[in-house]
Formats: C-alpha cells, sequence, structure tokens
C-alpha cells in the first residue's frame, strides 16, 4: 500500500530530490544518530547555508536571509526604516516562541488529558498567544508588505496561511536565522540512506514494496497486519503514513468510531504542491541555493488555495538549487531546479489532469519574466501535481504536510500518537503530534519510540 515512485531522480547527468529541500533544526536529526550511540557525521553530512535563503520581491527588492542581525537590518532599512528598526525585537519573540515550543510541545508525547490540560500547559499556551494569527503579530513589528511576505512565508513551513495559522510559527525566524538552514550533501535523500543503513547494523529488518491490505485487530487490540506477502504479527504497530488515510483505508469501520469518515471529513488538509523538476544548461546569477520569488500580493494567494481551492493566479515561486552548493548535481554549466509553487489539497474545484500542462507553463512563463530564463528548453523537465503526491504516498487529499494548522485546534489538539480506538497502534508523521514539517515528523517518530521502548522495558 504505502509503496511510492522514488523521491530520488537522476535523469541525463541531472539529480533532484522530490522533496523536501529545505532543512532546519539538524538536532532533530542528530539526536537519532546520538540515541543508536553513533556520529551522525559517519551516515549522513549536513552544510549550514549562509546566506539562508534569497528573497526576491516583485519590484526588484532582493533580501538575502541571514544570521548575521546587521546584514539584515541594513537589507531591510534599504526599504523600511522602520521595519529594520524593530527587527532584533522581533527575532528576540521569536527566539522566545521557540524556547517556549521545545519546552513544552515539541519534545513531549500528550497522551492523557492531564499531560494537555494542565497549568503548565496553560501557563505556556498563554505565552505563546494561541489566538493571534501570525499575520497579526508580524504586524505589532512591521508594516512593509516585503516584511509581513517574508517572514509570513513560515506559515506555509505546516502547509498553511499566515492569516489564519496562531503567532506560534513566527519562531521560523528565529529557527532559520539563528538556528539555521542546512543542505544534505548528496541531496535530501541522503537522509534517509544513512538512518537506513544505521538501522539495518542495528538489526532493523526492512521491507520495501509490500503492500498493506489492513491493520487486523481482535478484541479492540492490533494482532499484526495483513499484506500482500500474508500475515504479519504484531503487539504494537507504528503506522508512519497520513493518519486519516491510515484510518480510512486501513481500519475496518467499526474499529475507528472516534476517527470516522465523519470525523475526517472536518479536518481541514494542509496546503499541497505543484513541482516542477527542470535540468537546464543554464545557471542563473539570481539563484542561491534557496531562492523565493513573491509576488506583488501576497493574501490573494492563500484565499485562492483556502477559499475557492483553485491556483493562485500570482503565486509565489520557490526554487531549490541544491548545484549552488554542490559540484555533481548537475553536468557543468547547467542547473538542477526544484521548482515549488503552493497548491490547494484536491477538490473538485480544480482538475488537474485538464490543468496540469497550462498552469505548468504558466509557472515557467512568470519565472522567465523576472529574469529565469529558457526553462521551457530544458533537458530534463518533470511535474508533479498534488493527485501524484496522492497517488504516491495516499497523503490525504494530496495535503503535504497533514492537516493545516489554520486554527488553534488544529495546532495545538492534533490527532494524538495513541490510537483513541485500538490497543497497540500508534502514529507519526505530519497529521499528528507535534506537527508537519521534516524535523518535527523526525520528533514524532522519536517520541513514540522512546514511549515504546519504556513500555517494552528496553
Amino acid at each position: 500500500m504505502w509503496a511510492a515512485s522514488s523521491q530520488q531522480i537522476r535523469q541525463a547527468g541531472y539529480h533532484f530530490d522530490r522533496g523536501p529541500s529545505t532543512i532546519t533544526m539538524p538536532d532533530a536529526f542528530r539526536s537519532v544518530f546520538d540515541h543508536a550511540g553513533v556520529a551522525m557525521e559517519n551516515y549522513v553530512q549536513l552544510y549550514e547555508l549562509e546566506p539562508r535563503t534569497r528573497n526576491i520581491f516583485a519590484d526588484g527588492t532582493v533580501v538575502d536571509l541571514s544570521k548575521n542581525r546587521g546584514s539584515m537590518k541594513e537589507q531591510i532599512a534599504a526599504y523600511s526604516s522602520e521595519d529594520a528598526l524593530r527587527y532584533d525585537a522581533f527575532m528576540d519573540e521569536s527566539a522566545a516562541l521557540y524556547a517556549e515550543a521545545n519546552r513544552h510541545f515539541l519534545g513531549k508525547l500528550l497522551l492523557k488529558p492531564s499531560d494537555k490540560y494542565n497549568l503548565q500547559m496553560l501557563r505556556s499556551l498563554l505565552k505563546v498567544r494561541p489566538a493571534v494569527k501570525l499575520d497579526k503579530l508580524l504586524r505589532r513589528y512591521f508594516n512593509h508588505p516585503h516584511t509581513l511576505a517574508m517572514f509570513g512565508r513560515y506559515a506555509t513551513y505546516v502547509g498553511s496561511s499566515p492569516y489564519l495559522s496562531p503567532s506560534i510559527f513566527a519562531m521560523m525566524g528565529h529557527v532559520e536565522a539563528e538556528v539555521g538552514v542546512y543542505g544534505v550533501k548528496g541531496g535530501t535523500y541522503q537522509l534517509i540512506e544513512g538512518m537506513t543503513r544505521l538501522a539495518c547494523e542495528k538489526g532493523v529488518q526492512i521491507l520495501t514494496g509490500v503492500e498493506v491490505h489492513q491493520i487486523a485487530i481482535q478484541n479492540g487490540r492490533v494482532t499484526g497486519v495483513d499484506t500482500d506477502r500474508g500475515f504479519m504479527e504484531a503487539k504494537q504497530v507504528v503506522a508512519n503514513g497520513d493518519v486519516l488515510s491510515v484510518n480510512r483505508l486501513l481500519l475496518a469501520p467499526e474499529h475507528r468510531k472516534r476517527m470516522s469518515d465523519a470525523r475526517i471529513a472536518k479536518y481541514e488538509p494542509s496546503i499541497s504542491g505543484f513541482v516542477t523538476l527542470a535540468g537546464v544548461r543554464r545557471q542563473y546569477d539570481q539563484l542561491l541555493h534557496h531562492t523565493v520569488f513573491f509576488p506583488e500580493q501576497y493574501e490573494p494567494e492563500f484565499e485562492h488555495i483556502f477559499r475557492n481551492r483553485s491556483m493562485p493566479s500570482d503565486p509565489t515561486i520557490y526554487i531549490c538549487y541544491s548545484g549552488y552548493s554542490e559540484a555533481g548535481m548537475a553536468p557543468e554549466g547547467a542547473s538542477n531546479l526544484f521548482i515549488l509553487v503552493n497548491a490547494p489539497y484536491l477538490s473538485e474545484a480544480w482538475n488537474w489532469e485538464e490543468q496540469q500542462t497550462r498552469y505548468g507553463e504558466f509557472v515557467l512563463e512568470r519565472l522567465e519574466a523576472r529574469g529565469i530564463s529558457g526553462l521551457k528548453q530544458s533537458d530534463v523537465l518533470i511535474r508533479y501535481t498534488p493527485q501524484h503526491i496522492e497517488q504516491d504516498t495516499l497523503a490525504h487529499q494530496g495535503s503535504i504536510y497533514g492537516i493545516s494548522s489554520n486554527s488553534v485546534k488544529q495546532t495545538f489538539m492534533r490527532p494524538g500518537n495513541q490510537s483513541k480506538d485500538v490497543q497497540g497502534l500508534w502514529y507519526v508523521g505530519g497529521t499528528t503530534h507535534p506537527g508537519g514539517g521534516t524535523p518535527i515528523v523526525t520528533l514524532s517518530g522519536q517520541l513514540v519510540g522512546e514511549q515504546l521502548a519504556v513500555e517494552l522495558g528496553k
């Protein structure tokens, strides 16, 4: 069931990762290797990017996100002296939000009501002001549309809108600028390769190409999984897939009374994505490892996506060009470009079979207008729609991050890591606690693994 097409592609001398591309919070990955008693560098190597990301606005203004606060204030002052004066105060609040989230939320399983509803958690929630939207918090510090868009974009890191999601995601300002943005030597998939090699060395048996038909349950408890290779007995099952899809596709209705089809339908899925992989025999002075091209107005993009469930008419376009940082990712003098536009989750409002080619050409034309020319003559040109994402990964309605964080409930009270319907069934990934994004889902797996080790007496 969970077999997917390759997440890394090598074609005509070009190397592409289908995603993710932006790596933050390296300690979330390092702790996996630390717990196993090995050095991460022997399995996967990260390198820090400085500048972190290039932000290019519609009027030609460029801000290279940097760990150097002086450089940031100088760049922001070029278009808004008032915003530059408030940058330090914003970054201090961003750091405080991250510390609060790290202390009380990201590093804990919230299994029992007492884990969620206690005085310490209440105090923590009050500190992060869950009812305040990210955009509203940003407007306490900044006035200029460039600054608001640059930091508002952090809501998309969890598949959400800056105009709907809670202000806690302002913590990403600190995470990116001061904790750092990283590349992975050999491409992002080397994280998977490194963890796989470590697991095998520790005696883990990994079966690929196995289709799971159903999670078997008897008397309200997991007994194993039915697969196309027969029945596999297990007293504990950890489902590393979308929680909503796991329930909908692998559990019989009588075993998921608290995750019924009606309940699943009430969750709002996150943003999806429309991806173009372009291998082109050109290089571009405008591009760093990470580059974002912003539209003239930022807010309409999210009205298109979440209200109309249609593609933006003037989208933000993100490009990852890993060949900027590492030779060998493309032929000499060429570029391997991962081009991403935010997309709505799948619905009847947008037909990808009809629109894929037209919208794909539209994205390349938008980039042509911004100086990234010649993409229609690429050696390699591959497109992935939300429909492909759903087919490959069974992500619910093609969402990338599970459910959105466009409300307090979906941010802080996500489906739990332990099934309320079935004993011995656990969930990890983006839809469950603590949330979406590569390092956060890595923490999700570690938290459940540590809990199982305690329960099994390991």
